[in-house]
């Protein structure tokens, strides 16, 4: 309001000069002469025709700024909401991976940037007898302590999605096969050494079977699942607890 005011006055006053300026420049001009009354108007004039419709104009403005910054921050806060209900649509609702869908699709983007990577399918051992012997809400806290075992197998930057029940996916972006075999590895470990304790009472074994293939580019997506689908179905053949990745195995000892 305090600067409306200002910049009101400020054009009064110029409107004020110039009527001044006018008058001496004009009414000499003509052959007239000036006085009281015509030095009064110069001044009246403008404060009751300038300064209202400045006021008016500004003020008018002003609404129109705070109105316009109001809609950016409301804008700016709806991207914001948008992003949020975006990134949460994307993920596993219980351990905050990516989803199927969203995971297959972060496989073929990256996979598009990358001249190399490997896939590893990620699958539970005997889950079933846990949640028909506790219940479907400690099979939930056994998925999480092995999701979050997973990721501390993977390395930085790799994509990890929970793709099914207790199926989990994992692109190792840019890995060489070498690298493959040791992160597999390393997850594989990582769930073992978990002492599950659904009753504080005894510890649950945990362990997982791991199948992996490495992402050729010309490879799709279905492709690559197959593969380390198969491999996956070997890992359970073979008394699970098992990494294979094409022709190697790591296996408990």
């Amino acid at each position: 309001m305090k600067s409306v005011f200002l910049k009101s006055t400020f054009v009064t006053a110029v409107s004020i000069v110039g009527s001044l300026a006018l008058v001496l420049t004009m009414v000499p001009a003509l052959g007239g002469t000036t006085g009281p009354i015509a030095w009064l108007m110069c001044v009246i004039c403008p404060l009751f025709i300038a300064f209202p419709l400045a006021f008016h104009t500004f003020w008018q403005s002003e609404k129109l700024k705070v109105a316009h910054d109001e809609l950016t921050r409301a804008h700016a806060q709806l991207a914001t909401a948008h992003r949020r209900l975006s990134e949460k649509a994307s993920r596993d609702e219980m351990t905050g991976m990516l989803n199927r869908e969203n995971f297959f699709a972060a496989l073929d983007g990256s996979r598009r940037k990358n001249d190399r990577g490997a896939l590893l399918i990620i699958d539970a051992d005997h889950f079933k007898k846990i949640n028909d012997s506790f219940g479907h809400l400690t099979g939930d806290q056994a998925l999480l302590q092995i999701a979050s075992a997973i990721s501390r197998g993977v390395r930085s930057g790799d994509v990890l999605g929970r793709i099914g029940g207790e199926e989990f996916g994992a692109f190792l972006v840019g890995a060489t096969d070498d690298e493959a075999r040791l992160v597999a590895e390393r997850i594989r470990t990582e769930v073992e050494k978990l002492r599950f304790q659904p009753d504080n009472e005894r510890s649950v074994p945990l362990t997982v079977s791991i199948g992996g293939t490495p992402c050729p580019a010309e490879a799709n997506v279905s492709e690559l699942m197959r593969a380390a689908d198969k491999r996956l179905y070997e890992a359970k053949a073979r008394g699970r607890n098992l990494a294979i990745f094409d022709d190697g195995i790591s296996e408990a000892a």
